[in-house]
């Protein structure tokens, strides 16, 4: 018999890709996709699931108690997949209370629910997904592991590192089998733009400036999106429970050269003078709090789980940008 498994938040980036892997993967599945169709959802992104026997959405918001329980008792879910978070960082520093809410508060109201619908079951799973963000910044040569201390430096890193402490004090205080991943910079098709890709790939179409913050200098690892759908599916039908993977594209690239290599793609594809849109580069005051350097080391889920990333990131950016020209009107509508 196939698992009922709640994926929350699904209509956002990471979360639709999701939704629509398990979907079309795993049809003897039952995919439930809780999300709140705040404005970084958007259920356009799904159109193509809608009258599958195996797919039901449900609007809703994590905080809201009483819709967490019916939903829990109407749907019988087996398994939570736990995406439903805010995640700008720079709206967190300008609304940290709305932060705390969803993905503090939002959690422990699934991790009550999920406690009283399975009291002491142990064929049932919370996997949680985090960031590397939890973790803080890093000098060169160092990577992030499962046992890096946690430093968050952000009301938004503070509030995931917060939820990954509730799931695992769920975990020992109520015996809930869990599982935590804490991926890098995701990247790909249909991520709202108020993201790093596709806001400058969207500025560049409109030749409007390329804000870097500082001088450029920081350093993100970067994880292709379905990518990271292949290991949260690894993981949630692998891992053995209490367990914790980090995900990384073993991608460390420096802001300012990624963006350089987006204005050269985008200049070849638009026809324009190589060097045209790394001319509306511009650069601001860098942001409080502004971690230098992420990076991830992935051993563990390659030598435990076997997965690796199937895409360079030069192979992924050219695949996002082609598909970001492909949908412009998208773009244009977010």
């Amino acid at each position: 018999m196939g698992k009922r498994i709640l994926i929350t938040g699904g209509a956002g980036f990471i979360g639709s890709h999701l939704v629509r892997h398990f979907v079309e993967k795993y049809a003897e599945y039952q995919i439930i996709n809780l999300d709140k169709l705040t404005y970084a959802g958007n259920l356009a992104n799904l159109s193509d699931l809608v009258g599958r026997d195996n797919y039901r959405f449900v609007q809703g918001d994590i905080c809201d108690v009483e819709l967490i329980g019916q939903l829990f008792e109407a749907e019988k879910p087996d398994a939570v997949i736990h995406l439903a978070a805010e995640s700008h960082v720079d709206r967190s520093i300008s609304q940290p209370l709305e932060f705390v809410t969803t993905n503090v508060l939002g959690t422990v109201v699934l991790l009550n629910a999920a406690k009283q619908a399975w009291k002491g079951r142990s064929d049932v799973l919370f996997y949680h997904v985090s960031t590397d963000e939890v973790y803080g910044s890093l000098h060169e040569g160092e990577f992030f592991t499962e046992t890096t201390p946690y430093d968050p430096q952000s009301p938004y890193s503070a509030s995931k590192a917060a939820s990954d402490h509730f799931v695992r004090a769920y975990g020992n205080t109520y015996d809930l089998p869990f599982v935590i991943s804490n991926c890098s910079n995701n990247y790909g098709p249909q991520q709202y733009p108020e993201k790093l890709i596709p806001l400058f790939i969207a500025n560049i179409l409109n030749n409007k400036p390329l804000p870097v913050y500082g001088k450029g200098e920081n350093v993100r690892d970067w994880l292709w999106v379905k990518d990271h759908c292949e290991a949260i599916d690894v993981i949630f039908h692998r891992s053995a429970p209490g367990r914790t993977y980090n995900i990384g594209g073993r991608n460390e690239w420096k802001n300012i050269d990624l963006i350089h290599l987006l204005c050269k793609l985008m200049d070849e594809r638009l026809g324009r003078t190589p060097g045209t849109s790394a001319q509306l580069i511009s650069y601001v005051t860098d942001r409080p709090g502004h971690d230098l350097r992420y990076a991830i080391d992935p051993s563990r889920l390659e030598a435990d789980l076997g997965w690796k990333p199937s895409l360079t990131f030069e192979e992924g950016i050219a695949k996002t940008v082609d598909w970001y020209l492909a949908h412009t009107t998208w773009l244009a509508s977010h």
